[in-house]
């Protein structure tokens, strides 16, 4: 079994196979959402202070803050180059 790794900006690292929706965080839909996962302790910031470019949605309900764009991430995501990590 192999994990696949996607970098989603300043060297933080977010399992590929964990991830539903890669998303613009412009809408008021997306805007509640984030807003909802801060008040339940669900959400990770890994912007560093930068502004939000894209919010990536986990199987696990977690929400993760990106300065990356969304079609960005994406791409890495398609990438056949994608760090891979064997487990045995």
């Amino acid at each position: 079994m192999s994990i696949k790794l996607i970098n989603i900006g300043f060297g933080n690292i977010v399992s590929a196979n964990r991830i539903i929706a890669i998303v613009s965080p412009d809408s008021a839909p997306i805007k509640r959402m984030v807003q909802e996962a801060r008040d339940k302790g669900i959400l990770i910031d890994a912007t560093y202070g930068r502004r939000t470019r894209a919010v990536i949605v986990t199987d696990s309900d977690h929400i993760i803050l990106s300065a990356v764009q969304p079609e960005t991430v994406a791409q890495r995501l398609n990438n056949k180059t994608i760090d891979k990590i064997d487990i045995k």
